[in-house]
């Protein structure tokens, strides 16, 4: 099987065909235990996730219910025996052979990084695109969530926009600025905080003979910055908008 993560929670059977559970709780359940695949879960740590901090008296009762109905669920999925075992304190999912598409993602990125370090920017670009293709939407979807699934989905958000970063440079390193600027943009606006997605747009400006529109970008992301936190802008960008307006020729894409 397949359990997939990055975007709304659901599984893919052995012939491709993918369900999801209905029940929130149950689905909870389920996201912890993949998120700690081939760990034991403490009960009192499902509890938390589930109930947050309003646990029932009849909690243990209730967990036993529910995983004996992801028992089932995972036994219609294809599973010919289930992966979720009694294990004191608590259960743990056993993966076995199957994929989680998490996991696959940060081993595209791990192989994009390689890449980078050896100057392979088409084969880091390329890794980091898959990487990014596999995501269908906010991980785990819209799912309520305690401490182990907050810290999870915040982690792999991270992960996702650093290897968003990690592509654009890569593309730069390759000559494609000009059709980065309408995408950085994009970025810009939804990640305003965000000071490196500011910097590969301001270069990617400049490379594209657009000088004045980089210096407008450095002007914006500074007030910004100025305006939110009270700060100035990282180093970085303070030493690109000099380089622009000295026309460094470090900054021009070695062809």
């Amino acid at each position: 099987m397949r359990y997939e993560l990055l975007g709304p929670l659901r599984v893919v059977g052995d012939e491709g065909t993918s369900a999801s559970i209905g029940a929130q709780k149950i689905e909870t359940l389920l996201a912890v235990l993949l998120i700690r695949a081939d760990q034991v879960v403490a009960t009192e740590q499902l509890m938390t996730e589930i109930w947050g901090d309003r646990v029932p008296r009849r909690a243990t009762a209730g967990i036993h219910v529910y995983v004996s109905q992801l028992r089932k669920f995972l036994n219609r999925c294809g599973g010919s025996s289930s992966p979720v075992v009694t294990r004191p304190p608590g259960y743990v999912l056993r993966s076995g052979t199957d994929e989680l598409d998490h996991q696959s993602f940060l081993r595209l990125v791990g192989w994009g990084r390689d890449h980078v370090r050896d100057r392979r920017y088409e084969e880091a670009s390329a890794c980091f695109e898959n990487a990014l293709e596999m995501w269908r939407g906010p991980v785990l979807g819209d799912l309520s969530y305690g401490p182990i699934v907050e810290g999870f989905v915040t982690w792999l958000s991270e992960t996702r926009l650093e290897c968003t970063e990690m592509l654009i440079d890569a593309q730069l390193e390759l000559g494609r600025h000009r059709e980065l600027v309408g995408r950085l943009y994009s970025l810009t606006a939804e990640h305003p905080l965000r000071e490196a997605f500011s910097r590969q747009l301001m270069l990617a400006l400049y490379r594209s003979d657009r000088q004045a529109d980089a210096l407008e970008v450095y002007r914006s992301v500074r007030q910004t910055i100025n305006d939110e936190l009270g700060l100035e802008p990282c180093r970085a960008l303070q030493e690109l908008q000099h380089g622009i307006l000295t026309a460094d020729y470090e900054l021009e894409w070695a062809v």
